[in-house]
């Protein structure tokens, strides 16, 4: 029997990596992969044929699995939080007198 190790930690005070995922990408194909498999079971006992729900849920799979990858290497550990954080700003604040710096 073979013994398989995967290294988790790159070090002290860094965040955690496995495969090329960084951080909460990990978080996010762990709940993909739960929705899947909880989206074959309902497939499954509604009365789809067994071959199309395999059929189904592994091009969603492959999709959800390159998809994940793809945000990690372009966003980075903090790059999307940051994206959602720049989205909610303003594009321009507008002040039309200063009763707002006079108190």
């Amino acid at each position: 029997m073979a013994v398989s190790i995967y290294k988790i930690n790159k070090g002290v005070n860094k965040s955690i990596e496995f495969k090329g995922l960084k951080a909460q990408y990990i978080w996010y194909l762990g709940g993909g992969v739960i929705a899947l498999m909880i989206l074959f079971a309902g497939m499954y006992l509604i009365g789809i044929n067994q071959w199309i729900c395999i059929t189904i849920i592994s091009v969603l799979g492959v999709f959800l699995v390159m998809k994940i990858y793809a945000m990690s290497s372009k966003y980075g550990e903090y790059g999307m939080m940051k994206m959602l954080a720049r989205k909610s700003l303003p594009n321009s604040l507008r002040c039309r007198g200063r009763e707002d710096f006079i108190q």
